[in-house]
This record gives C-alpha cells, sequence and structure tokens, in this order.
C-alpha cells in the first residue's frame, strides 16, 4: 500500500508547496502531489504542520554528555540518538586540536562507527585543527598546534576511511597555500578559523581553495578600518561561506544579520558547535582537555571565555525566524541545505528529492519541532 504525507506546507527542493501529500516510498522520497490517487493508501496526518529536509550539523563536538574526542564507539550512538531531538537527521562529527596520535585514533573510530549508528547519519568528519593561531584559540589546547602537514593529514585521512570532509585551519599558517590546493584536490573542504590573519592572507587561502569560515566573529581577528582581518575577509570575499552559530551568545542577532546581509542566506550555514553539554543540566564539564562551566545558557571556561555551545539546531533556525533575519524557508535551508553544500555532502542530505532517504522534520508553524523522521521513519515526538 502506498503511503503519504500530509501536510500544510512542504519545504522541497527547489521551493515551497502548500496543502498536498508527499509520497514516501520504501525509507526514499517520492513524487508531491495535491490529490491523493484514487486507491487505498496509507496516510500520515500532519495537517496544520510542516515538513522540511531534516536539519544538518556540520560543526558538533558533542551531546548528551559525550565528546567526540573520547574515542567512544557508544557515546557515538547516543550522541547520534540524542541529535534527534534536536531535528538533525545528518551530521559532521567534529574533533579538537589533540596529539597526533589521539587524532588518529579518533579518526579511526569514526571511521567505524559510521555505518553503525542508527539515530542521526554521520556524513563524514570535520577536523577542528589542529593547524591554528594561539591568540585566537579559543578552547583548542596551543600546545598541539602546528603548521599543515599533507602526511600528517593523509595519515589521518587513511585511520578514517576516507572520510574527512572538511578540515579547518589559520591563514597564516606556513604551507597553507600549498596545503589548501593538495587537499582540495583530494575533495576536502577547507575552512578558516582560530586565526589572527590579516585580509591578504585570508584571501590567499581562500584563492587557494578555502571558501568556509569558522563560526563566524568567534576564534577569528576582527574588523578594523585599518585592517580588515578575518572577520572582514568573510563579509567581502565572494563566494565563501560563513558558519553561525545563533545562541545570541556568540553572536549579537545584528551582527548575524549583517553577515547574512553581505553574504545572502544561501552562503550561509547554521551550526552548533555543541559540546558534551548540549542536552544536560548545567554544571561541570570537559571540552577536550579542558573544564567548562555551563550556567545560563552558555558553556564557558574557567577564565570566562565561550567553549564551544549548548545549542540545539532547531534552535538556531528557529532563532533567526525570531530574530527576523530570515523567512522560515530561508531559515530552513541555512539550517539543512546550505551546510551540507558549504561541507559538500549535499549529494546525500539538506533537501527534500525524490529517491533520496526520507529524512525529515516536522514543524509547528512557530518553526518548533514536532517530529524527526529518519529513513520515512517516525524517530522522535516532542
Amino acid at each position: 500500500m502506498r503511503k503519504f504525507v500530509a501536510a500544510d506546507k512542504f519545504f522541497l527542493e527547489s521551493h515551497v508547496e502548500n496543502d498536498g501529500y508527499l509520497e514516501i516510498k520504501d525509507g526514499k522520497f517520492g513524487d508531491f502531489y495535491r490529490e491523493l490517487p484514487d486507491e487505498e493508501v496509507t496516510v500520515v496526518d500532519q495537517k496544520g504542520k510542516w515538513i522540511a529536509p531534516g536539519l544538518v550539523d556540520t560543526h558538533i563536538h558533542g551531546f548528551k554528555n559525550h565528546d567526540v574526542m573520547d574515542n567512544d564507539t557508544q557515546g557515538m550512538h547516543e550522541i547520534s540518538e540524542g541529535l534527534l531531538a534536536c531535528g538533525v537527521t545528518s551530521f559532521l562529527p567534529t574533533t579538537l586540536t589533540s596529539s597526533r596520535k589521539d587524532l588518529t585514533n579518533v579518526a579511526k573510530m569514526l571511521g567505524e562507527v559510521k555505518e553503525q549508528v542508527t539515530g542521526a547519519k554521520i556524513q563524514g568528519i570535520y577536523f577542528e585543527g589542529p593547524f591554528f593561531t594561539e591568540e585566537h584559540k579559543g578552547a583548542q589546547n596551543p600546545s598541539y598546534f602546528s603548521d599543515p602537514d599533507i602526511n600528517v593529514f593523509h595519515e589521518w585521512q587513511k585511520a578514517s576511511g576516507n572520510n574527512i570532509k572538511k578540515i579547518a585551519l589559520a591563514p597564516e599558517r606556513n604551507g597553507v597555500e600549498s596545503f589548501v590546493k593538495q587537499v582540495r584536490k583530494e575533495d576536502v573542504v577547507v575552512s578558516l578559523g582560530h586565526s589572527s590573519a590579516t585580509l591578504q592572507q585570508a584571501t590567499a587561502a581562500v584563492e587557494a581553495g578555502a571558501d568556509v569560515f569558522v563560526h563566524a566573529y568567534n576564534g577569528m581577528s576582527g574588523l578594523n578600518h585599518r585592517e580588515p582581518g578575518m572577520v572582514g575577509a568573510l563579509l567581502t570575499l565572494p563566494n565563501v561561506y560563513a558558519e553561525l552559530i545563533c545562541d545570541g551568545y556568540h553572536v549579537h542577532p545584528k551582527a548575524a544579520e549583517l553577515v547574512v546581509q553581505s553574504l545572502g542566506y544561501d552562503r550561509v550555514a547554521l551550526i552548533t558547535d555543541c559540546m558534551m553539554a548540549g542536552g544536560m543540566p548545567e554544571g561541570d564539564y570537559i571540552l577536550g582537555e579542558f573544564p567548562v562551566v555551563v550556567k545560563d545558557g552558555t558553556a564557558r571556561m574557567q577564565e570566562g571565555n565561550l567553549a564551544g555551545s549548548i545549542l540545539q539546531l532547531k534552535e538556531g533556525v528557529k532563532n533567526v525566524v525570531d530574530w527576523n533575519i530570515a523567512t522560515p524557508q530561508q531559515a530552513i535551508t541555512m539550517g539543512s541545505l546550505l551546510p551540507a553544500i558549504s561541507s559538500n555532502i549535499d549529494d546525500v542530505c539538506g533537501k527534500i528529492k525524490k529517491d533520496r532517504a526520507a529524512d525529515f522534520i516536522v514543524l509547528n508553524p512557530d518553526m518548533t519541532l514536532a517530529a524527526t523522521y529518519l529513513d520515512g521513519q517516525e524517530r522522535y515526538r516532542a
């Protein structure tokens, strides 16, 4: 018997449809219909609600008291399952700066667990570091910082089973341009962050092939009228993407609006940078090797600096609508398709498209999450 989802609005691959039926066939998306076919069918009634592609979190360090750097298979299973409550159906587990050996071991674990998780799907790995600059270290341990080394990267990539999709670095490190050119040939996305780079240095890295800026404004040289720095680069260079943490703490809503206005919503990827305290109560936690205190909606290191976030992606998507920065359609795109495109994984996630895995979310008209579906099956209900 054919199966359809009925709803008031559907955020499809290229447009929005109102009042209709989306076919789900063998766990994959089928066609959209305005009327049901004249035969006996099964209808999943989501009338009064909206259907959108599952969210894609391409920068996330942990959730539900587990950290990617714990190198724990069971922890990754629990992160994967927990993310369904955030509306996330695909993600890139994100590493932190650590020793070469530890990163090799974590890469190996993530490559092995990728096909085993049963919740949100692991679509690859994001290496955030260790090729960074101490001035903007954030919650990264500077004792492991180094210049980019293609041989070391290949060691990590081999250990991961060729699953590293993206790596972040600081443009001012030695050897950046040759490194960027090589990994881009290998279809690895390069993002720029944790950096004191000048506009000229950032531009050189972008011209070499880097095209994403890590958590805009945070961990980078700020905009100055005499030296535009990293922020000036992300606001003015063409054809780049910006990661944006919209929790209201990392970036003021007006500053977030400036990024969207400057780049266009089709160049902004909403991310969380969530750490292990996501989905947990306030208290003491660890991010990488550093103690973190979670209180009043933020995660901070002992000296007071922000240390990742506890944001859930469904909240970031809702916030940009509530802040009047984006329409619901734009916000959903920034939380699903744009993260996928900017990480080169949009061939497997980020949109409702015929014959794709039926990973989608059900939203209330106020942009709150009602349910999450994976392969056409309801896996979470609010």
